[in-house]
C-alpha cells in the first residue's frame, strides 16, 4: 500500500488494479482511501476463486470491476478496455459541461453527472418530480459508472425495466446492446440454451448453432426481469456465470469469456425467498450488491398530473388523435383509486377514458373504475358500498388469505389437478406447488397427486 500511495501521489492513473492481499494491507483498504479522497481512477481488484465475499465488499466500496484467480488474459483485457473507457467517457462529459450550460434536473441536484444524451433521454421517461421517484434517479446516475451488479425491486407496473434501460444508458455501455428477459417467460427445458446458447444436434430440433442472451449482451447489458421466477437447478448455472465471467453453451466443450453487466428485476421479497429455500442465498448476494427500490405510485401521488399528461400524449399520438386535456375534477378521480397496478393501471385506466371522451376533454363518469379489492360486487349482501377501501391491519396476512382462497376455488374446480389449476391462474407446475407449501394448502387425499401419474 505504502508504494501505491506514492505512486498516486505523483500522477494520476485511468485505471488501478491490486491484489486483496497486499504485504502492508489490503486492496480493499486501497480502494477505500481512493474513494474517499475522490480520485478519478477506476478501481479494480483480484480476488481469490471462489471469495466471493471478497468481491462483493469490494463493489460494494466502489470497486469499478474485479477478477478472480486465475486471471484469464483476455478476461483482463476486456476489463481494463472497459474501466479506461469509462474514465473517457467521464473526461469527455466533464469537457462537455464546461463548453454547454449543464441541463438542470430534479434527479441530480447540485450534480452535473455523465450521462450523454441517451441517458438524459432515459432518465427523462421515469416520468415525475417526486422527492421519492428523484431519489431512484440520482441512484441510478450514481450506479451507471460502475459493473456492480444491480437489484431493482419494486410492486409490477413500477416501471423497473425503464429503471434498468436508465442505468444502461448512463452508463459507458450505452453503445453496447441491453438485452431484456423475462425469467418467468422461457419453459424450464429451454432455459440453458436460451441463456447460454446451443450447439447444433445438442438437443432435439437444435438444427444449428445459436447464440443465448449472454452473448447477444456482449460488451453491454443484461436485463434479468423477474429473476425470482427462476428455478433452483438454473440459479446455480446462471450464478457460476456471473461469478467467473464465462459461460459454456449447450453441446460445447469450450467456455467463452463474456463481458455483460448484470441488472436484474423483482416484485418479490428475495429475502423471504432465500428463508423458504426456493432462492439461492449466494446468488442473492451476488445480484443485491446495489439495491434500488421503486416506489409504488401511491408513495409518489405529486407525480399523477405529470404522468397522466405523458401517458395521454403517448396514447394521442399512437392512436393519431390529438392530446385531450385532463380537468382537476378527474384528477381528482384518479387519486381516489389506489390503483394496485401503478403506471400499467393507469394507462389502462387512460386508455378507456380516451377511448369514451367527447370534446377534447377526459371524462370519467363512464367509466368503471377498477372496484377496491374488498369492496363487495352486486352480487354480495344487501351492505352499503364503502366509500373507500378499507386498509387491513396487516397487510400481508390479508393477501395471503386473497390468495388462498382464489387458489383454493381454482383447485376446486379442477377437482385439485395442481396442473390444469396452474394454467387457469398464469402459473407453471413448479410455482403453484411452492404456493400450495407456503400457504398450508394440502389435497383431499394426501400422497395422492391428482396432475401426475400413478
Amino acid at each position: 500500500m505504502a508504494e501505491a500511495r506514492i505512486l498516486l501521489d505523483r500522477n494520476p492513473f485511468a485505471a488501478v488494479i491490486t491484489d486483496m492481499r497486499l504485504p502492508d494491507g489490503t486492496g480493499l483498504d486501497l480502494l477505500k482511501e481512493i474513494q474517499a479522497q475522490r480520485r478519478p481512477e477506476r478501481c479494480m481488484v483480484i480476488t481469490a476463486y471462489g471469495s466471493a465475499e471478497n468481491a462483493v465488499e469490494a463493489l460494494k466500496n466502489g470497486a469499478f470491476d474485479y477478477l478472480t484467480k486465475p486471471v484469464d488474459l483476455k478476461q483482463f483485457r476486456t476489463v481494463v478496455a472497459s474501466a479506461i473507457r469509462d474514465r473517457t467517457s467521464d473526461r469527455v462529459a466533464a469537457a462537455r459541461a464546461d463548453m454547454v450550460a449543464p441541463r438542470a434536473g430534479p434527479w441530480v441536484p447540485g450534480e452535473t453527472g455523465s450521462q450523454g444524451p441517451s441517458g438524459t433521454a432515459a432518465l427523462e421517461r421515469l416520468v415525475g418530480t417526486s422527492e421519492a421517484l428523484s431519489a431512484v434517479k440520482r441512484r441510478v446516475v450514481r450506479v451507471a459508472r460502475s459493473m456492480a451488479p444491480v437489484l431493482v425491486r419494486g410492486e409490477s407496473g413500477t416501471g423497473k425495466e425503464l429503471i434498468a434501460l436508465a442505468i444502461h444508458a448512463c452508463s459507458h455501455r450505452a453503445d453496447g446492446p441491453f438485452v431484456a428477459v423475462n425469467c418467468g417467460a422461457i419453459p424450464e427445458n429451454l432455459l440453458e440454451a436460451e441463456f447460454f446458447g446451443a450447439r447444433k444436434g445438442s438437443y432435439t430440433g437444435a438444427t444449428h448453432d445459436r447464440l443465448g442472451y449472454f452473448h447477444a449482451a456482449e460488451g453491454g447489458t443484461l436485463f434479468l426481469d423477474e429473476i425470482g421466477d427462476l428455478p433452483l437447478a438454473m440459479q446455480s448455472k446462471l450464478l457460476r456465470s456471473i461469478q467467473e465471467r464465462r459461460i459454456r453453451s449447450l453441446g460445447s466443450t469450450q467456455e467463452d469469456v463474456v463481458d455483460v453487466r448484470i441488472v436484474s428485476a423483482t416484485h418479490k421479497d428475495l429475502a423471504a425467498e432465500v428463508q423458504a429455500g426456493t432462492f439461492r442465498q449466494d446468488l442473492y448476494y451476488r445480484l443485491n450488491v446495489i439495491e434500488i427500490v421503486v416506489p409504488p405510485l401511491r408513495e409518489r401521488r405529486a407525480d399523477l398530473p405529470a404522468l397522466c399528461e405523458a401517458l395521454l400524449a403517448r396514447i394521442a399520438q399512437e392512436s393519431g388523435e390529438p392530446a385531450p386535456t385532463i380537468s382537476e375534477r378527474a384528477l381528482r378521480a384518479i387519486e381516489r383509486h389506489p390503483l394496485p397496478g401503478n403506471v400499467r393501471e393507469l394507462e389502462n385506466l387512460l386508455h378507456r377514458a380516451l377511448a369514451l371522451s367527447a370534446d377534447g376533454e377526459l371524462n370519467f363518469d363512464e367509466i368503471d373504475m377498477p372496484p377496491c379489492a374488498d369492496e363487495p360486487s352486486a352480487k354480495g349482501d344487501d351492505q352499503p358500498s364503502p366509500s373507500g377501501c378499507a386498509v387491513p391491519a396487516d397487510l400481508q396476512t390479508w393477501l395471503d388469505e386473497q390468495e388462498r382462497t382464489v387458489i383454493t376455488r381454482v383447485l376446486n374446480e379442477t377437482g385439485f389437478n395442481r396442473t390444469a389449476a396452474a394454467a387457469r391462474l398464469g402459473l407453471n407446475l413448479r410455482q403453484m406447488r411452492y404456493r400450495m407449501a407456503r400457504l398450508a394448502i394440502a389435497a383431499p387425499s394426501p400422497g395422492i397427486d391428482p396432475d401426475e401419474p400413478s
